[in-house]
């Protein structure tokens, strides 16, 4: 079993970010609020509607949160093979769980009540999808995370 090292994840995480989050760009378009989630994003950052959230910031902030999110993956990988002293498959299955629950818990306690413009009835649907996608970018980051360790 290889050990995924924190300076390997470093050089990885940029091809991680990226696959993983293109793999949900595939899937959020299928779902009825998975569009949403980005435009929640830029909603609160330009304190407008998130209706009228300016699309081209959405998206630059997906791309930009899904690069970042992957610091924190591969961080968490790292973290839990030096912690608990397990090889990189008990590692990811230990810290993909943990980066889902991070993921869908920022979402829905920091943008998402912040947003403009949503109404009440919404908002179970927008958080569902976006554990959906976020499950997505988890399966897909330590799919590539684990390709990469000989996993």
């Amino acid at each position: 079993m290889a050990t995924f090292s924190l300076l390997a994840g470093l050089a990885l995480g940029p091809v991680v970010g990226l696959l993983a989050t293109l793999a949900m760009d595939r899937v959020m378009p299928r779902l009825p609020e998975g569009t949403t989630a980005p435009r929640v994003a830029a909603s609160v950052l330009t304190n407008t509607s998130v209706d009228r959230a300016p699309e081209r910031l959405a998206t630059w902030v997906h791309y930009v949160a899904g690069g970042g999110s992957r610091l924190l993956f591969v961080g968490l990988v790292s973290a839990v093979q030096v912690g608990l002293g397990v090889g990189a498959p008990v590692a990811l299955a230990v810290a993909s769980p943990v980066m889902l629950a991070l993921m869908i818990g920022f979402f829905a306690l920091v943008p998402l009540p912040r947003a403009r413009g949503i109404p009440r009835q919404r908002l179970a649907t927008i958080r569902r999808d976006w554990a959906v996608s976020a499950a997505v970018y988890v399966v897909a980051a330590a799919m590539v995370v684990a390709l990469a360790s000989g996993v």
